[in-house]
C-alpha cells in the first residue's frame, strides 16, 4: 500500500504549487521554511483520496476484495470525515476513472497498465521537482493522468494547468523508455462540482513547453531570483499576507481616485470591481496572520491591541429557565414555539423580575480574541486591567 496521504513529502518547487512558483519566482525560497498549515477542508480532501484509493488498488488488482472491505470499514469507523456523501461523490470519481481505464485497455493491443498514487519524478526540468499522480493510465500510443479535487470552492479547468502537465512530464520521464507515446491527457475530476475538465496535447509540445518555460523559471525559484509578481496565484502562498509586492498593488488600487459613479465608465467600474474583491481578499489575509500573530505569539502592533470580541447572553439550561418561569406566566407567553430569546423574554417579563428570576442561568461567554484600535475601551486581553475584569 503506498505511503499515507497526510505523511507524503513535499517539493520544495511542488506540482501543485508550480502556478504560484511559475509566475512569482522568488515566493518559494521566502516559504520554503514556513511550515505547512492544514484545514478541516484539506483533511477532508484527504480522506476522500484514501477512500477512492481502496476502490481502485481493488479494480486494478492490487489488493483482494477481502482486503478492500476490511481497509474501508475501518475508514468509516475512524475517519471523523466519512460520510455517505463523500461515499457518493467518491464513487463518481471511480466510475469515471474505471471508464478511462476501460478506454485505455480498449486502445491498446497490450494490456494497459494502470498505476494508483504513483511518485512521479519530473527533475530533470525542475530541482528536485516529484509528486504523486492520484491515477496513471499508461497506453500504447498516450498516458493519462487522473486528479481528483473534492474540494467544492473553485472549479479547476485542466487546460493551461502546471500541475497536471508537470505530473505528466514525470510520467513521461518514467515510462518513456518504455513506450513510444504520442499524446498526453490530463483529465481532472471534481465530483462535488460535477465538472469534469481534460486537456491533451502532443508530447512535443508539452516537451518544449517544459524546456523553453518550466526549466529556465525553475532554475529562477530555486536560486530565489526573479521579481515578485502577485495574482491569483497568491491565494496559497504562506507569505500573502506579508509580501511586499502585494502590499504594493493593493496599496495603489486603495490609492485609485474614485469618482462619483456616473462619472466612471462601464470598463472602469468592471475593472474596480475586480480589484476590489483582491483588496478585500488580501485585507483579510493581513487581518488574519495580524491576529495569529497578537492571539499565539504575543506580537503587538502599533495603535493595536488584542481584546475579548463581542458575545451575546445565552441561557444555561433552557429546561430550567422554562420550568423557573412556567409558575408564574402562561406558556405561550414564554415559549409560544420555543423558548423566547433573551432580549424578548426581558421585553416580556421586565428587566428586573428577569434578574432576579434567572440568576445564574444567563451566562455572557467570552467573546473570540479580536485586534482593537489603542481606543477601544475595552481592556487587553493578558493585561492587568483584564485579570481584573475576569476576576470580577
Amino acid at each position: 500500500m503506498s505511503a499515507g496521504h497526510a505523511e507524503r513529502a513535499h517539493a520544495v518547487l511542488s506540482a501543485s504549487g508550480s502556478s504560484r512558483w511559475l509566475n512569482c519566482t522568488p515566493s518559494a525560497m521566502q516559504e520554503k521554511d514556513i511550515p505547512d498549515q492544514t484545514s478541516e477542508f484539506a483533511r477532508e480532501g484527504t480522506a476522500a483520496h484514501e477512500l477512492s484509493e481502496f476502490y481502485l488498488q481493488h479494480h486494478v488488482g492490487e489488493i483482494s476484495q477481502t482486503a478492500r472491505t476490511r481497509r474501508i470499514n475501518k475508514f468509516k469507523k475512524e475517519n471523523e470525515f466519512y460520510s455517505q456523501e463523500m461515499e457518493d461523490y467518491v464513487q463518481q470519481y471511480v466510475d469515471i476513472v474505471i471508464e478511462k481505464i476501460n478506454e485505455a485497455h480498449a486502445a491498446s493491443e497490450s494490456d494497459a497498465v494502470v498505476l494508483i498514487e504513483q511518485r512521479l519524478d519530473f527533475s530533470e526540468w525542475v530541482p528536485n521537482g516529484f509528486g504523486t499522480g492520484d491515477v496513471v493510465i499508461i497506453a500504447d500510443s498516450y498516458i493519462e493522468i487522473i486528479d481528483l479535487k473534492y474540494g467544492k470552492g473553485v472549479p479547476v479547468s485542466a487546460e493551461n494547468n502546471s500541475q497536471a502537465r508537470l505530473y505528466a512530464l514525470g510520467a513521461i520521464n518514467q515510462f518513456g523508455i518504455l513506450y513510444e507515446f504520442e499524446t498526453v491527457k490530463s483529465t481532472i475530476v471534481q465530483p462535488r462540482l460535477d465538472n469534469i475538465s481534460s486537456e491533451e496535447m502532443a508530447v512535443d509540445d508539452l516537451l518544449y513547453w517544459a524546456d523553453e518555460v518550466v526549466k529556465p523559471k525553475a532554475k529562477q525559484a530555486w536560486d530565489g531570483e526573479g521579481e515578485f509578481v502577485p495574482g491569483d496565484h497568491c491565494r496559497f502562498c504562506k507569505i500573502r499576507s506579508t509580501c511586499r509586492a502585494r502590499a504594493d498593488a493593493n496599496l495603489a488600487m486603495a490609492a485609485y481616485e474614485f469618482g462619483k459613479p456616473p462619472t466612471l465608465s462601464n470598463n472602469e467600474i468592471g475593472t474596480i470591481l475586480k480589484q476590489a474583491d483582491d483588496l478585500r481578499k488580501w485585507a483579510d489575509d493581513v487581518k488574519e496572520y495580524a491576529l495569529d500573530q497578537a492571539e499565539n505569539h504575543e506580537v503587538k502592533f502599533p495603535g493595536w491591541k488584542l481584546v475579548g470580541g463581542r458575545s451575546n447572553r445565552k441561557y444555561t439550561d433552557e429546561t430550567k429557565v422554562y420550568e423557573k418561569l412556567k409558575a408564574g406566566y402562561e406558556p405561550d407567553r414564554i415559549a409560544p414555539r420555543k423558548l423566547l430569546g433573551i432580549t424578548a423574554m426581558e421585553k416580556e417579563i421586565g428587566k428586573k423580575i428577569f434578574a432576579s428570576a434567572l440568576e445564574g442561568l444567563v451566562v455572557k461567554p467570552s467573546g473570540k480574541p479580536t485586534l482593537a484600535p489603542e481606543s477601544d475601551k475595552r481592556p487587553e486581553l493578558n493585561s492587568t486591567a483584564s485579570a481584573i475584569e475576569d476576576f470580577s
